[in-house]
C-alpha cells in the first residue's frame, strides 16, 4: 500500500514579521511531526518572495528555505500559514498578489495575528468570519467591510480558512489543527513539551479584549483603575468610586469615560469577569467563594454575568478551561 504524503506546512516570511507568530506555530507542527512519526505527519517549510533572509520586527534574522515560487512549484502545500507583525502595515504588493493567486489552492489557509490583514487585502476573507489581534480588529473591519470580523475569539474557523488573534493565540490554533489532523494524544504531547495547556478552544475570548480600556491620563483616575483591579470585591458603585477621587458622581463618570473610553460600570464589569475567570482557571475555590471574591456577591449574579459575556456558565467555564492539577 502506498504511503500517504506528509502534510506540508508552508510559512510565509516577510520583513517586519512577528517572530513568535512564526516560531510558536512552527514548534507545534514540528513537535507533532516528531510525536506522530508517521508519513501522515508534517513537513515544515519557510519561504519568502525572493528567498532572501528577512528581519523580524524584534531584529531576529530568519533564513527561509526557498522562494515562494519554488515552494509551490510541485503543487500547493497542505497548510499555508501567514503570520503577522509590523510588516503588515506597509504591505508588499507582490506578496499580496502572490497570496491572491496561491491562497485559494491549499487545503487549509491560516493566519496568525495581523496576518489576517494580508489575507483580507488579497480578497481571501471576503464573506467569511475572521479575527485578528484585538488591537487591529477595528482597522480590519473598517478597511475590509466584506469581512465578518469577530473581535472576541482567540481563533476562528470558517471552512478551510482559520484566523487567530494576537501572537500566542497562534499556538492555540496550531494545537487545534494538530488535534484535528493527528488526534488529541499527539496534540497533548506537544502541549506538554511546550509547557502550555491544551485547554483554550477558539471561542474563548481574547483576554486583552476584556480589559482594553485606555489608561487614564490623570493620576487620580489612573490610580483608581489600578485599585479597582486589585479590589473587585469592594463597593465599586459610581458614588463610591467618585468619593475616592473626590469628584462628584456626575463629574467622575464623565471624566472616567473621556479618559478611558468606557464607562465606570463597564470597566468594573470587565475587571470582575476577568478576576472570576482567573480564579476559576487557577484555583480550587468553590463557585460561591469565587463569586464573593470577584464582587458579584452571589453565584447567580456571577452566572448571569458569565452567560451574558461568554455564553457559558461558571461551572462549565471551569470544566473547559481550568489548568490541570498534577
Amino acid at each position: 500500500m502506498p504511503q500517504r504524503p506528509r502534510r506540508v506546512v508552508l510559512f510565509v516570511l516577510f520583513d517586519g514579521v512577528q517572530s513568535l507568530d512564526v516560531t510558536g506555530p512552527m514548534e507545534v507542527f514540528a513537535g507533532a511531526a516528531r510525536a506522530a512519526g508517521g508519513p501522515e505527519a508534517y513537513t515544515v517549510r519557510t519561504a519568502s518572495l525572493d528567498g532572501r533572509p528577512v528581519r523580524t520586527h524584534s531584529g531576529l534574522r530568519l533564513v527561509p528555505d526557498t522562494t515562494l515560487a519554488e515552494a509551490v512549484a510541485g503543487g500547493p502545500p497542505h497548510t499555508l500559514l501567514v503570520p503577522g507583525g509590523e510588516g503588515t502595515r506597509l504591505m508588499d504588493p507582490a506578496l499580496v498578489d502572490w497570496l491572491r493567486t496561491h491562497g485559494p489552492r491549499p487545503e487549509r489557509l491560516v493566519s496568525v495575528c495581523t496576518g489576517a490583514l494580508l489575507l483580507a487585502e488579497a480578497g481571501l476573507l471576503d464573506g467569511r468570519r475572521a479575527t485578528t489581534h484585538w488591537i487591529a480588529c477595528e482597522h480590519l473591519a473598517r478597511r475590509h467591510p466584506a469581512v465578518l470580523v469577530d473581535p472576541d475569539p482567540i481563533f476562528v474557523r470558517d471552512g478551510r480558512i482559520a484566523t487567530s488573534a494576537g501572537v500566542t493565540a497562534g499556538i492555540d490554533l496550531a494545537l487545534a489543527l494538530v488535534e484535528e489532523d493527528l488526534g488529541r494524544d499527539v496534540a497533548l504531547t506537544v502541549a506538554r513539551h511546550l509547557v502550555v495547556f491544551l485547554r483554550r478552544p477558539g471561542n474563548q475570548a481574547q483576554f486583552s479584549a476584556q480589559l482594553a480600556a485606555q489608561t487614564a491620563r490623570r493620576e487620580p483616575l489612573r490610580e483608581l483603575q489600578h485599585w479597582i483591579t486589585t479590589h473587585p470585591d469592594q463597593d465599586l458603585s459610581v458614588e463610591a468610586l467618585a468619593a475616592r477621587t473626590r469628584l462628584s458622581p456626575r463629574h467622575f463618570a464623565r471624566a472616567f469615560q473621556a479618559e478611558t473610553g468606557t464607562t465606570p460600570g463597564r470597566y468594573v464589569d470587565r475587571v470582575r469577569l476577568e478576576h472570576a475567570r482567573r480564579l476559576l482557571e487557577d484555583t480550587t475555590q468553590g463557585v460561591e467563594e469565587v463569586s464573593r471574591a470577584a464582587g458579584y456577591g452571589t453565584p447567580e449574579a456571577m452566572r448571569r454575568a458569565f452567560l451574558k459575556a461568554l455564553a457559558t456558565a461558571p461551572a462549565e467555564y471551569r470544566r473547559r478551561f481550568r489548568a490541570p492539577v498534577d
